[in-house]
């Protein structure tokens, strides 16, 4: 963004009266190739170019963007957002900080997508889909594909900021569906991190593969659950969706300035046991979730949301911090230039604990171990969440036995926080990806194992 275009349009929005005025220029290449039947069924790419402007009056926000960067649109765009405002004078002219250029991933070890191409991804496809094929006659459908992004982004507002962010990521995905001839099931892992194809190597397709077909074995005899309240062992990594869901975007301050979330007011407060500590964290190097600046430019922190069961903050952004009176905890977030800014989840995850997994099973007379969670709906004014569970065992007598599919779990999110009892240390994240209203974005969840001692247990 050349200086001088961007004083036009602070001078433009400043003259409208506004608070703050806001440029985010974003240029972002992306590909996929992808597998199915045995053969390269896609391959695509693309770039998508744009600038978003962001006028705040107050907490108000007003948001525009745009693919023409001429300085005759984007003042025309400052004054069409305005419109009807009262005509002011500028204030002080803006002077900028030096530029300040960030990558977010590993700069030494980064293999450009944009220079490799499409091929190097093809022998990843095809080794996943050789072994699950390999595993067994059952396997009737194996998909895979590798996807990549890359991003330049400036980042410029009237009290001077001048930064420019570098942002790269690539995640893998391997499906599989078996059949006995009467039921099919799928499942799939979709690993991800920050950088370029080097990451390819951290991934290993037969393990992925392996893994994915070997749970849907075991789960394509399993019967159904009596349905019910009992207690429920949650098993790691992407269990933690559960907490994402139900209890990370009410405590978001996009839900609490609006009184749309059960958690507002009770910071200092117990929500949870003392086992239960809670934290989102975006620094984490190399994470999928992980920024080292948000997307309003402000630094990203691990922020600790609750603390031996006591609510601390919330997520924050720039208007939210400001209508809630906390402190910004760099946790702004978009899914490109088309979208205005708020406060996200980045890597969030329920910190580990003292106990073991066989200690909480042992603990159980008669329950569900939800080995891996699948996906779900939730209502973050409410908190009320139905998740499905992915792979689940009845525990009978302290002691993990049969395979049963077709769970679900229901309740509350701030009702089921203070039913965790014992907290596991075999602690794990897992990525994936977050739509709300400033769009989809990269998240990872993630926990140890945990034992809630009661909850909603829907069966066929």
């Amino acid at each position: 963004m050349n200086q001088s275009v961007a004083v036009k349009i602070f001078e433009a929005g400043k003259s409208a009266g506004a608070d703050f005025v806001e440029i985010f220029e974003e240029e972002t290449r992306s590909s996929t190739l992808g597998l199915k039947s045995s053969q390269i069924e896609s391959a695509t790419a693309g770039t998508e170019y744009g600038i978003g402007i962001r006028l705040i009056y107050g907490t108000e926000v007003l948001y525009g963007f745009t693919s023409d960067d001429s300085e005759e649109a984007l003042v025309k765009l400052v004054k069409t957002l305005a419109f009807g405002r009262i005509a002011q004078m500028s204030k002080a002219p803006i002077e900028f900080a030096p530029e300040k250029r960030v990558a977010d991933y590993n700069v030494a070890a980064f293999k450009d997508p944009r220079v490799l191409g499409q091929a190097v991804k093809q022998d990843f496809l095809f080794r996943a889909d050789q072994t699950a094929r390999k595993i067994s006659d059952k396997v009737v459908q194996v998909g895979a594909s590798v996807t990549d992004s890359c991003s330049t982004i400036s980042l410029l507002n009237s009290e001077g900021l001048n930064l420019s962010m570098n942002r790269a990521r690539l995640r893998v995905n391997v499906t599989v569906t078996v059949s006995d001839g009467t039921e099919r099931l799928t499942t799939h892992e979709a690993p991800g991190a920050l950088g370029g194809y080097e990451l390819l190597a951290n991934y290993s397709p037969e393990d992925l593969a392996t893994e994915a077909t070997e749970r849907l074995l075991r789960m394509l005899s399993a019967g159904y659950i009596k349905g019910g309240q009992m207690p429920v062992v949650m098993g790691n990594g992407f269990g933690g969706v559960i907490f994402h869901e139900a209890c990370g975007h009410p405590l978001e301050t996009e839900s609490v300035r609006r009184g749309a979330s059960p958690f507002c007011g009770k910071i200092g407060e117990a929500i949870g046991q003392s086992c239960l500590t809670a934290i989102d964290d975006g620094t984490m190097d190399g994470v999928w979730g992980s920024l080292n600046f948000d997307d309003e430019g402000t630094p990203t922190q691990r922020t600790t949301l609750i603390e031996n069961g006591i609510l601390k903050t919330y997520m924050s952004d720039r208007v939210g911090a400001q209508e809630v009176g906390i402190a910004r905890t760099g946790s702004a977030r978009r899914e490109s230039y088309k979208y205005a800014p708020v406060s996200r989840m980045r890597n969030t995850f329920i910190a580990p604990g003292k106990d073991t997994l066989d200690s909480m099973i042992a603990s159980v007379d008669n329950g569900l171990y939800a080995a891996r969670m699948a996906g779900g709906s939730v209502n973050p004014a409410t908190g009320e969440f139905n998740f499905a569970v992915d792979e689940g065992y009845v525990i009978r007598g302290g002691k993990i036995c049969e395979p049963v599919r077709g769970a679900t779990l229901i309740g509350k999110g701030h009702e089921i926080m203070p039913r965790i009892s014992m907290v596991g240390s075999d602690w794990e994240l897992a990525a994936g990806v977050c739509g709300a209203s400033s769009g989809h974005v990269p998240v990872t969840v993630g926990q140890p194992s945990i034992k809630v001692d009661q909850i909603l247990v829907g069966g066929r």
